[in-house]
């Protein structure tokens, strides 16, 4: 349960990544407060997972999730650059949370 809980909370790290995006600064209030309630939504999940698992784990997994995911995001719908440099950073980052998951 606690794995789960803090894959939401990274797919809710991208969720308010792509919102804070959105706002533009956060002059368009709602992207700015979508981003907002997704962060302490993310938040809230990642600290009840920390409950019973230890902290590099839980916030590798997190920050990974939201790493990979913001950046999938970014060229999937932001049209942003795919070049291969990126994509192995992503690659290794990927592998960083699986082998912190392996580890624990």
């Amino acid at each position: 349960m606690p794995y789960l809980l803090v894959v939401v909370a990274g797919l809710l790290e991208v969720g308010w990544a792509f919102s804070m995006k959105q706002s533009a600064g956060f002059t368009r209030l709602g992207p700015s407060l979508l981003t907002f309630v997704l962060m302490a939504a993310s938040f809230a999940l990642l600290s009840f997972a920390m409950r019973s698992l230890p902290l590099g784990t839980a916030y590798a997994i997190w920050t990974g999730i939201g790493a990979l995911g913001a950046f999938a995001v970014g060229i999937l719908v932001l049209g942003e650059p795919a070049s291969s440099t990126r994509l192995l950073a992503a690659a290794l980052i990927g592998g960083g949370i699986v082998l912190m998951k392996v580890g624990s």
